[in-house]
């Protein structure tokens, strides 16, 4: 039965009730006519804060409100992917029908319609049934193939009646056990409480991205968690974009949290056009966006991560590897500070409440790679990138820290590199991986061991630029010796051609680990002819006037076999070329 309760004071998102009646954190309430969801926060002995998810312009005093005597919940099933939804699981679909302005109070679960979908059943009458346990599958599209799962918090039971092969409703009953329980493909789930799994796994394989400076200096592995800070238009949006169209995740949830309009216009815009390159179907088979903008409700950015983490729970246990891209905690822990301002609550450092490490660690600890309850046997993973957007790109500051001690990858945004129209933007000196050594048997077995010198011959060129630019700012690019010269040159090209990605160019949005190690091994033997040629006798001068960047630009777009072919034709002509200026010099 409800519980009733009385508003008696209201301090924007945070309402102040009346209530003798218990009331439990963060269960669910309806504030007044309208039925303004919200969450219990705060309990006292005879009032409870409640932190409202919609406007609560017009609310008044004496207003009543109705305990749910339930957590904040969401429903999972089929018919959640290619789906948007707002930040407390509505779909925006619906609701848009209504006006370009959210209704007040909507009542709308996360799946509704009446699409039907075809179910097979994998049980018969007799199976004992454990949680987790898949007990049929579902063709949600054509390129995803959706698990039926016993509810992971429902005891064991036998099956007493299971739903013959055929199109159904998702709230269908499909599983009727002896017991008198009914599962249909729905379940529902608090977005708060973590799904339970029988065994966390250690991180194996790398999360593939297509982004060279990321795969190839800086991996993250399937359920590793990764932040990327950056100043105003360092290219967070566009990187983590770049990320949900081309990694090698089976399952992109995209989280719009607290970022403008635009930004999320542009997604909703451009996402459903694409085409996965996996697949071949459309990108939106395989992604959820969940939209809550910078002018929606403050207090619903603090369950929206919550709500992607719970779905990314639910697809995992399926054995799927998911990656959630949030954009951005910084403007989640905006809210925090909001409310926490709200409830007169002693601020910490620049106004955030004193458990934002806490709540995002609560968020964080959720990803990981895991063995699902039930048989048959599924191992999934939940990959986290989260952008950070800290003022003036000032990574001091308490989110991006508190950010940093959580996760493994830090995928530093640099204004410069961005100023200059070098993408993605990631400065190579202040970002680091923590995964190396995890990840270093598959990269070994995949790629070989002379995978591990080229990444290191990358790294060194960077650090002997870096060294060398500061000695250019004494003595001048000419009082360098040929070889210092060279190595300038080489490093600008390897910057350039191989840290630089253009996402708008097909043959060069996306580069597997094999294109990777082919360009790279290219980019080794070029250096090694010259300075070989260099030591020699030859001068910096004649070099570095061949069309270097041209032909390279042309080999870099082509296969993997093609470039090894014609990148070993070229270099053979500019070791004949090579030769003819040394016979010259003599």
């Amino acid at each position: 039965m409800n519980k009733e309760g009385t508003v008696i004071g209201v301090s924007g998102p945070v309402v102040t009730v009346r209530t003798e009646v218990p009331a439990s954190m963060f269960e669910v309430a309806r504030v007044g006519e309208e039925g303004l969801l919200g969450e219990v926060i705060r309990v006292d002995e005879f009032s409870v804060r409640i932190q409202v998810y919609e406007d609560t312009n017009g609310l008044a005093s004496g207003a009543p409100v109705f305990f749910e005597n339930d957590l904040l919940s969401v429903d999972l099933g089929p018919g959640l992917l290619g789906g948007v939804f707002d930040g407390i699981g509505r779909p925006l679909g619906v609701l848009g029908k209504e006006g370009i302005f959210l209704p007040k109070g909507a009542r709308l679960e996360s799946i509704t319609g009446s699409r039907t979908f075809p179910f097979t059943p994998s049980v018969s009458p007799g199976d004992t049934l454990s949680p987790g346990d898949i007990i049929g599958t579902v063709g949600e599209n054509p390129t995803f193939r959706h698990l039926v799962m016993v509810p992971a918090d429902q005891k064991d039971g036998r099956a007493a009646w299971c739903a013959p092969e055929g199109e159904y409703l998702p709230r269908e009953t499909v599983v009727r056990l002896e017991d008198g329980r009914e599962f249909s493909m729905v379940q529902r789930w608090r977005v708060r409480i973590p799904r339970p799994v029988q065994e966390r796994l250690p991180f194996e394989i790398p999360l593939i991205t297509g982004q060279r400076i990321l795969d190839t200096l800086f991996p993250i592995p399937l359920g590793g968690a990764a932040v990327l800070p950056g100043g105003f238009g360092t290219g967070k949006t566009v990187t983590q974009q770049s990320l949900a169209k081309w990694s090698s995740a089976d399952l992109i949830i995209y989280i719009g949290c607290g970022e403008r309009g635009n930004e999320m216009t542009e997604v909703l815009e451009e996402f459903p056009g694409l085409i996965d390159p996996v697949s071949g179907g459309p990108l939106m088979d395989r992604t959820i966006l969940i939209a809550n903008t910078s002018n929606m409700p403050v207090a619903a950015r603090e369950a929206s991560i919550y709500l992607g983490m719970a779905m990314g729970e639910f697809f995992r246990d399926m054995g799927y590897n998911v990656a959630i891209m949030a954009d951005s905690t910084s403007r989640w822990a905006e809210a925090l500070r909001e409310i926490g301002g709200r409830l007169e609550e002693m601020p910490g450092e620049e106004g955030y409440p004193a458990y934002l490490g806490s709540r995002l660690a609560q968020y964080y600890e959720r990803a990981g790679r895991a063995r699902a309850l039930g048989s048959p046997s599924r191992n999934g993973s939940i990959t986290v990138v989260n952008a950070v957007s800290p003022a003036g790109g000032d990574f001091s500051e308490p989110v991006t820290q508190a950010s940093l001690r959580m996760s493994g990858a830090f995928w530093a945004l640099d204004k410069s590199l961005a100023q200059q129209r070098h993408f993605p933007a990631i400065n190579w000196s202040q970002s680091y991986t923590l995964y190396d050594e995890m990840l270093a048997p598959w990269f070994r077995e995949n790629l070989g061991e002379d995978w591990f010198p080229l990444r290191e011959y990358l790294k060194s060129m960077l650090e002997k630029e870096q060294s060398l630019l500061d000695l250019v700012q004494l003595v001048g690019r000419d009082g360098l010796s040929e070889e210092d010269k060279w190595i300038l040159f080489m490093a600008e090209l390897v910057r350039v051609l191989f840290l630089q990605q253009n996402a708008f160019a097909p043959e060069d949005a996306s580069y597997s680990p094999e294109l990777q190690k082919a360009f790279l091994e290219l980019l080794g033997n070029f250096d090694t002819t010259v300075r070989r040629g260099l030591a020699r006798g030859a001068v910096f001068e004649q070099v570095s006037a061949f069309p270097h960047r041209a032909d390279l630009l042309n080999l870099r777009g082509l296969g993997r076999d093609e470039m090894k072919t014609r990148g070993t034709q070229w270099l053979n002509r500019l070791a004949s070329k090579m030769e003819e200026i040394e016979v010259v010099l003599q």
